[in-house]
């Protein structure tokens, strides 16, 4: 690969959800070659190109591949997600699409790389109404008594850049109207259930008619959670051949939902998608993970694409985020309390798919032995966190029973603050 070619591929990688490059290993019919470097020096030429994109090596790390039969050095470029748009030498931003580097030359395709990014936000965009259309409205009337009394809703909205030019912004129509979906038609959430557990529903499957549920970000966020839970409770499930409710935690659900209300690219005219199954709640809401934020680090960054919106629905009484970036986590944290899997975070190509699965977490002494499959030991702390307990007295208990059914042993000579536990002689094959 050229320098030149590889800085395209840099970009479209940067642009994207990030990637590794290995330079080095060439591909015919479908068959990878070793074709390294002679040196390290040799490599120069693409090492200087990846400076000019990446100084001081942000967002990027590169190495050398070393082969224990085969000469030469394979250059292993590993590219982070960026939070800015990255070009290559010949000025054009790429995005990568499968295996293509896609040229982005278009106004409207800079546009709709920045949204992604998160360098401007849709929610800052004005709607062909009159400030009155926000400002009149019981939501804004309630919220104005109890956050800024002092205040006209007119001086405030146009303060806080709700409404420019006296026209109101799309995060002031989904803050403050009683009916943003007359400006935003696909800014609701529409609720299906289908009853089967099949990859996809159908027609066939569905149980009623799909539920359009409208209003302002707060009101549709907490009558979405109410809906939900009442198609939920009256699904039945048939465990040890006792029917019961299905169950799932209400915080994950309030928070994914909360999320997808609060985070969605407006700009794509689709609604918020919530499907509900006999085995799984699927809810995909419109647009790619913004910022430097992957599927990978989303329980670990933070990026706000409708930053307003984030920020003044906390100002609500009872509001339904907690501004403290924590919604994702608090949904994992609900569903392993009640023993069930996490939630499965996939990137599509025009939405953010969240799956709550209703399958229950193996057993803790499952757990442990799967954990000693792939590692020599494992001690009260590891255990903890792989099987999601938190009191230290109740692992003790469970090695207890294991060390009785000899699946695993106490590695001897050590401590008891050091103790661990390796394969017993039972353990299973």
């Amino acid at each position: 690969m050229q320098p030149s070619k590889l800085t395209k591929t840099i970009s479209a990688l940067a642009n994207a959800d990030g990637g590794d490059i290995f330079v080095g290993i060439s591909e015919s019919k479908n068959r990878l070659t070793w074709d390294g470097f002679d040196n390290e020096e040799a490599a120069n030429a693409h090492s200087q190109v990846i400076e000019q994109t990446f100084p001081l090596g942000a967002n990027s790390r590169v190495s050398f591949l070393h082969h224990q039969k085969l000469s030469g050095l394979v250059l292993f470029i590993e590219i982070e997600k960026t939070p800015d748009i990255r070009k290559a030498s010949d000025g054009i931003a790429y995005l990568r699409r499968g295996a293509q580097s896609l040229p982005q030359t278009t106004n409207e395709q800079i546009l709709r790389l920045s949204l992604n990014k998160g360098i401007h936000s849709y929610e800052d965009h004005s709607v062909n109404n009159n400030i009155e259309f926000i400002s009149n409205f019981e939501a804004t009337r309630a919220f104005m008594s109890d956050v800024v009394p002092f205040s006209t809703a007119e001086d405030w909205l146009r303060k806080q850049k709700l409404a420019v030019d006296g026209k109101p912004t799309v995060a002031g129509v989904m803050l403050f109207s009683d009916e943003p979906q007359i400006e935003l038609p696909k800014g609701a959430i529409k609720v299906y259930r289908y009853k089967t557990n099949d990859a996809s529903g159908t027609r066939d499957t569905l149980a009623f008619d799909p539920l359009s549920i409208e209003g302002n970000a707060y009101s549709m966020i907490y009558k979405s959670v109410d809906t939900i839970r009442s198609i939920i409770e009256s699904i039945p499930i048939a465990e040890a051949g006792v029917l019961s409710k299905l169950e799932y935690p209400t915080e994950a659900i309030h928070e994914i939902i909360t999320n997808a209300v609060i985070h969605r690219d407006y700009i794509i005219n689709d609604d918020i998608h919530v499907r509900i199954f006999d085995n799984r709640i699927e809810v995909q809401s419109p647009g790619t993970l913004a910022g430097h934020v992957t599927t990978k680090n989303i329980l670990d960054e933070r990026f706000a694409r409708n930053p307003k919106i984030v920020r003044l629905l906390n100002k609500f009484k009872n509001p339904p985020n907690k501004d403290v970036g924590e919604g994702l986590n608090t949904a994992f944290e609900a569903m392993r309390k009640l023993k069930l899997k996490d939630p499965i975070v996939e990137q599509k190509d025009n939405g953010l798919l969240v799956l709550l699965r209703h399958e229950k977490l193996a057993a803790p002494q499952q757990l442990i032995i799967d954990f000693l499959r792939s590692n020599e030991e494992i001690n009260n702390r590891i255990a903890r966190e792989i099987c999601f307990i938190g009191s230290e007295n109740k692992v003790k208990l469970i090695f207890k029973d294991m060390i009785k059914s000899d699946v695993i042993e106490r590695i001897p000579n050590r401590s008891q603050s050091k103790a661990a536990y390796r394969k017993g002689a039972s353990f299973p094959t």
